[in-house]
């Protein structure tokens, strides 16, 4: 007679997770995927962002991560309810409204950069203590195609999201092989980002682009939603990406080829 052995103390231990800004459209959906995969979720984000989109069951913590001190006692708050963390993404970003550069001012220049270029910094910097002390750690930046791609009239968003693209390369070489950072670079989401972002705007204004015409120059025929940004990102978290790090995966529905 054969028996089998059912070693249970083999199984992985949960995946703890933290999104920085994650109560906006992309954040919310990935948080929802996560938990449904097992993971242990916390979620970073700004006073009046947690006040609007609140996810139901997870652990909320203040996040300005324009600001480095607030986002060390934001990981360290996360790091303390998880017990630790395994992964982080950072969903943090805004634009301005559409502006050649020419015409931007200084005022509003700094601010897109810090909102994006810096807090990517500050983010990365807090959270890879934690990261550096698990077996499976992975780092994911939300990007964008435009970080790749010129358009005109963005301003100093795209520089910024180039930036991020190679913050994330430096970042990966800087921690490989304990921590593996990649970056997600997605074309136009239909959320509140495109009306100001969440937490930043009433979240009720005319976007920045009609989704409609947008998506009919789409190769796949529409505008992307939350959920197809999550797909990616779950799978940058997994095991299945573990041979994978300082990459960039673009997801524009066709737009963008590189």
């Amino acid at each position: 007679m054969h028996t089998l052995d059912h070693d249970h103390s083999s199984q992985p231990t949960p995946l703890k997770l933290v999104l920085a800004g994650g109560c906006g459209g992309i954040g919310r959906a990935i948080a929802l995927q996560a938990q449904r995969q097992g993971m242990r979720v916390a979620i970073a984000d700004l006073p009046a962002s947690i006040e609007r989109h609140r996810v139901a069951g997870l652990p909320h913590f203040e996040l300005d991560a324009k600001n480095p001190d607030s986002v060390a006692k934001a990981m360290a708050l996360a790091a303390e309810e998880l017990g630790g963390l395994d992964a982080c993404v950072n969903l943090v970003g805004f634009m301005t409204a559409p502006q050649t550069l020419a015409s931007m001012s200084v005022d509003t220049w700094q601010d897109v950069i810090h909102g994006n270029l810096d807090a990517a910094f500050y983010i990365s910097r807090a959270v890879l203590p934690y990261l550096q002390q698990s077996e499976r750690a992975s780092l994911v930046h939300i990007a964008s195609g435009l970080g790749a791609w010129a358009r005109p009239n963005f301003g100093a968003y795209g520089p910024a999201k180039a930036g991020i693209i190679l913050l994330t390369r430096q970042l990966a070489l800087e921690n490989a092989p304990v921590v593996r950072v990649n970056a997600v670079a997605p074309g136009a989401v239909d959320t509140a980002f495109l009306r100001g972002g969440t937490g930043r705007s009433d979240e009720q204004a005319a976007p920045t682009l009609n989704p409609d015409s947008y998506g009919q120059v789409v190769p796949l025929g529409r505008i992307a939603a939350p959920k197809d940004v999550v797909g990616p990102v779950m799978f940058l978290l997994s095991d299945a990406a573990a041979y994978m790090t300082g990459q960039t995966l673009h997801v524009n529905g066709g737009t963008y080829m590189p």
